[in-house]
């Protein structure tokens, strides 16, 4: 006898799981998903009964959220393996033991057959974020299976879920599960030095998103005037300036951001003088300075937590794309970025070509930009490729 309820999906809905989608939606179920609680586990079987896959209760569209596609127990077995399988494939990737990039995203959501979940690596530190009250439940036999997986190279595991649960879980605080503060928050990538801040900071406190698109920056700021807006603590900003930028000026509407973006530009190179930050909203910046760049990046926050604020996002991409148009010199370049999961490739360029007609400039896309290797896409779930990139150069 099974460990879980069943909850029966209506006659022809169960091709998605047999596809290994991750997410099962409430009109798909034949039972009423409110008489479970949320968070539980539940194993989805066919209409007549045969076992799909075993995920957690969520009260929403999206009723299920998949764990596995074997009829198995979630106990701390489950995500040593879980995490044990991530790992190795970091490790693969180059990223275990590497002396110039101590920092990766060890578990990416559905990405990695978790949906939900998020872990990065911090040179010792693993950052939890929780998304869903499913996750957090099981936060003590996560925290276990990173201990026994990671074994002397985990300093400590902090979490960072208050934020991402939305009030879902009363009782949920951020603060260190394993270990505590003394653990360093200095991490390197690409051999250039952060301080992380992932108990106030952003997201887990570092974009490690960006690394390969800071990487490439790198390769064209030699000599060049570079514009980093929406720079939080200055990822974009460091490459540029290592990397021989004549001048590198970064704005951020965050005045934390920007004291701790100022320490990383001091942290890599702490003689130099051409550098300039500002703690001001982008737009406020482009209508208070007609100053021309060679290089421009444009790295907005997600404009679109959701499908209804889809329109209204792309307006807002539209806008912002305009009024970087107008600050690039002739024959210079724009990085320009979208992290709205909800907002496609196709639409995402669609919004940039608009802007540059209305901008009357012309346009050449010279690559085109995505997510690194540690935030991996499951190939039945293409809603996991939130990352668009552009780097256009600009007549």
């Amino acid at each position: 006898m099974s460990l879980y309820q069943s909850l029966a999906l209506k006659g022809g809905k169960e091709r998605s799981l047999q596809r290994f989608h991750p997410w099962v939606f409430s009109g798909a179920l034949q039972n009423e998903i409110k008489k479970t609680a949320e968070g539980e586990i539940v194993r989805i079987t066919d209409s007549k009964g045969n076992f799909l896959a075993t995920g957690y209760v969520q009260h929403g569209s999206i009723a299920v959220r998949i764990l596995s596609f074997i009829d198995e127990a979630i106990d701390v077995n489950f995500w040593i393996r879980k995490i044990e399988n991530c790992y190795e494939i970091r490790r693969a990737l180059g990223f275990v033991n590497n002396a110039e990039t101590n920092c990766y995203r060890l578990m990416h959501g559905e990405g990695d057959g978790v949906s939900g979940l998020i872990i990065d690596f911090y040179n010792g530190t693993a950052v939890i974020q929780c998304h869903t009250s499913g996750i957090y439940k099981h936060l003590p036999l996560i925290t276990e299976a990173l201990v026994h997986v990671l074994k002397d190279d985990l300093k400590a595991v902090f979490n960072k879920s208050s934020e991402t649960l939305h009030g879902a879980v009363e009782e949920a605080s951020n603060g260190f599960v394993f270990g505590d503060g003394s653990a360093t928050n200095l991490v390197k990538e690409n051999g250039f030095q952060f301080k992380v801040d992932w108990q106030t900071g952003q997201k887990t406190g570092f974009f490690l998103d960006q690394r390969d698109n800071r990487a490439l920056l790198g390769h064209y700021s030699k000599g060049k005037d570079v514009l980093n807006t929406f720079a939080y603590t200055g990822g974009f900003s460091v490459y540029a300036l290592m990397n021989g930028a004549k001048q590198v000026d970064s704005v951020d509407v965050s005045k934390n951001a920007i004291t701790l973006l100022n320490e990383n530009m001091l942290l890599n190179n702490s003689q130099a003088d051409n550098f300039n930050s500002e703690a001001i909203d982008t737009f406020s910046y482009f209508k208070l300075h007609d100053k021309l760049y060679d290089l421009l990046i444009l790295d907005p926050p997600a404009f679109a937590k959701n499908i209804g604020a889809k329109h209204n996002a792309l307006m807002g991409y539209k806008r912002l794309n305009i009024e970087g148009f107008k600050k690039v010199k002739p024959g210079g370049l724009m990085f320009t970025f979208s992290c709205s999961q909800v907002v496609d490739s196709h639409t995402f360029n669609q919004t940039i070509l608009s802007a540059a007609i209305e901008s009357n400039r012309k346009v050449k896309v010279i690559h085109r930009l995505t997510q690194p290797a540690d935030h991996p896409v499951n190939i039945f779930h293409p809603e996991g490729e939130y990352l668009k990139g552009l780097v256009l150069f600009v007549e």
